[in-house]
């Protein structure tokens, strides 16, 4: 077999496993839109859930959903994004670092399910605050994190180190070098790693069914009182996130039209990862193009 031949044979097996991976999306996506699609409207999305009659919807589930998101990852964004600094610009190879990269390794290889049942322990009973927002978003940073200060790092390593050398030749200090121009070059990569994370964020349901809880209080959606038990905002009362409500309408099956419910929650939560990951990317680029001015 000569060279041409077996570069035709690689390009054509690169080929049908990028075919494949978008085969089995493709019809994994179509399977939920068949089923789910029907089922949606805007009360169905608007109105809250019903627990004994058909007719219910998804609202505050939706609202639980991103307002966890917002909070796990403004935790979860700053402290990954500084481990990744200091593991790529300081701290080298000492043992310590070593000892710190094997221990991100191995959170990262933890199930949700023991991270859940850590957040029952230390952020919903330890704490005192019970099945809350807070105790969720806590515990997907401690799940999320191991996975940003990883990417944070990689994404760090991955410029070019001629960049750091000429700004540290013209007078700018370490940080300045970083925050500048080590940060913007590494935008790409770094906004890549966020959408994979807020897209398990979104996706998460087994951390949650210990720390959020099952179930949401009835919400005032005009009250912005965040110490209300009834306001939208109050990170510290029990919340049910879309992920959750797809599994506990499943499990439970206590209402007539379950299966609507389910295929048409499925549906949603596909349709909000594929919006959310669309608009990042075009936000990650914008910013992009001003931090380099292009």
């Amino acid at each position: 077999m000569n060279n041409i031949t077996k570069d035709r044979l690689a390009t054509a097996m690169f080929w049908l496993g990028a075919g494949l991976v978008l085969l089995i999306l493709g019809t994994l996506i179509a399977y939920i839109f068949y089923h789910g699609i029907k089922s949606i409207d805007w009360k169905f999305i608007t109105s809250p859930p019903q627990s004994i009659r058909a007719g219910g919807g998804i609202g505050p589930q939706i609202f639980n959903s991103f307002y966890i998101l917002i909070l796990t990852m403004s935790i979860s964004i700053p402290i990954g994004l500084l481990g990744g600094i200091y593991l790529a610009e300081y701290a080298g190879r000492s043992k310590m670092a070593e000892g710190i990269r094997v221990a991100i390794e191995t959170l990262t290889s933890l199930p949700s399910i023991v991270v859940g049942l850590f957040g029952l322990l230390v952020f919903v009973n330890i704490t005192g605050w019970g099945y809350s927002l807070m105790s969720g978003a806590l515990a997907l940073t401690v799940f999320n994190l191991p996975f940003l200060v990883r990417v944070s790092e990689e994404s760090i390593n991955g410029v070019s180190r001629e960049l750091a050398a000429g700004s540290l030749a013209l007078g700018a200090t370490k940080w300045q070098t970083i925050w500048a121009v080590i940060i913007p070059s590494a935008f790409p990569s770094l906004v890549t790693g966020i959408i994979i994370t807020s897209g398990r964020v979104f996706g998460e349901a087994a951390a949650l069914l210990y720390t959020a809880g099952m179930s949401s209080p009835a919400l005032d959606f005009t009250n912005w009182n965040i110490f209300s038990p009834s306001s939208p905002l109050n990170p510290f009362r029990p919340a049910e996130t879309l992920a959750v409500h797809i599994w506990k309408v499943n499990s439970e099956g206590i209402i007539p039209d379950v299966r609507r419910v389910a295929d048409g929650s499925a549906a949603v939560l596909v349709m909000v990862v594929l919006a959310f990951n669309f608009c990042a990317r075009w936000l990650g680029r914008l910013i992009y193009r001003r931090l380099t001015a292009e």
